[in-house]
């Protein structure tokens, strides 16, 4: 039995391929129940560039059945992340199942294929690996396919196909970190590992001067990393203390919670963020201040407007 085991662990690896494509984001889908406020409540923070509002009215493919949807889209770059705000009109397809059940956020991470021969390709590769779609069409000349990952791998996995370009994303802000929450990373770790995505890396976060929501706390997490991509993808685990990861998974559950976005000046960037109307809802560092590795982070409470918080960054450079 050992013997047969070990057979198919060596055989996963290349049952389970990993194109390249995977490395690069090309979007996120964020779901919300009002495209328009929420989107201007963005664009007044400076952080968005609208690129395009659009009506979607679309036939599709969902769980296996034909059905068709109507949606408001708003697309542009939330720093130098595409975006694209689906504010869903009536009950049928993926995004009126996500708003229905979890609220505003972020419903899926979608990757670029390089034709539509590698399009097909995965969702075959991916079917040969178990994973059903969840939908699939066509909007507007791009091909899309979203699968059935979130009940194990916490949010929903995209494939994108042709389409209009965007053109270059601004080079003002940035967003350095897709995050999510979760309860338990083994479960989650192993089931992207059999898609072929590499093992998530574990470590324990070393934090100190730590409040939550205004007040003084000892917080304990454990941290999960993707680092295969341009954008590290990183994952929250907490352990102890009142903390804002729980907050978000008691209301919209695990899955996508947070964007991380750099500053230079993290005091500064907290008050301009103050005076725009928005409070810092937990806070804290890391590492030896004013010594190489340490730093500093704050999160901001714009789950308000889209149910995704964003956090402040900011990192000791000698």
């Amino acid at each position: 039995m050992k013997k047969l085991l070990a057979i198919l662990v060596a055989a996963l690896p290349a049952m389970a391929q990993l194109p390249e494509y995977y490395k690069t984001v090309d979007r996120v889908i964020w779901v919300v129940g009002d495209a328009g406020r929420v989107t201007e409540a963005w664009d007044k923070t400076g952080l968005l560039k609208v690129v395009k509002r659009t009506d979607v009215n679309a036939k599709m493919e969902f769980r296996g059945r034909p059905t068709a949807a109507k949606a408001r889209m708003v697309s542009g770059w939330l720093g130098d992340l595409r975006v694209d705000w689906i504010q869903p009109d009536g009950t049928q397809g993926a995004f009126a199942e996500f708003l229905k059940k979890r609220g505003d956020g972020a419903f899926a991470i979608l990757h670029r294929t390089p034709g539509m021969e590698a399009f097909n390709q995965e969702i075959e590769r991916l079917r040969g690996l178990g994973v059903a779609l969840l939908q699939r069409g066509n909007n507007a000349g791009a091909e899309y396919a979203y699968f059935d990952t979130a009940p194990e791998g916490r949010f929903v996995l995209g494939l994108i196909c042709g389409g209009e370009d965007s053109g270059a994303a601004p080079q003002e802000h940035k967003i350095n970190q897709i995050a999510f929450a979760a309860h338990d990373f083994e479960p989650i770790s192993a089931y992207w590992q059999k898609l072929g995505f590499p093992r998530m890396a574990i470590t324990h976060a070393g934090l100190h001067d730590v409040k939550y929501r205004g007040q003084p706390v000892d917080i304990q997490q454990d941290m999960g990393w993707y680092r295969f991509g341009k954008v590290p993808y990183e994952w929250i685990l907490p352990v102890k203390g009142p903390n804002i990861f729980d907050d978000h998974m008691r209301t919209r559950g695990e899955g996508l919670q947070h964007l991380g976005h750099p500053v230079p000046d993290m005091d500064r960037a907290i008050a301009e963020w103050g005076q725009a109307g928005y409070s810092v809802t937990q806070s804290g560092a890391w590492g030896e201040a004013g010594k190489k590795g340490s730093g500093r982070f704050a999160y901001i409470d714009t789950e308000k407007i889209g149910g995704m918080a964003l956090e402040l960054l900011w990192n000791f450079r000698e």
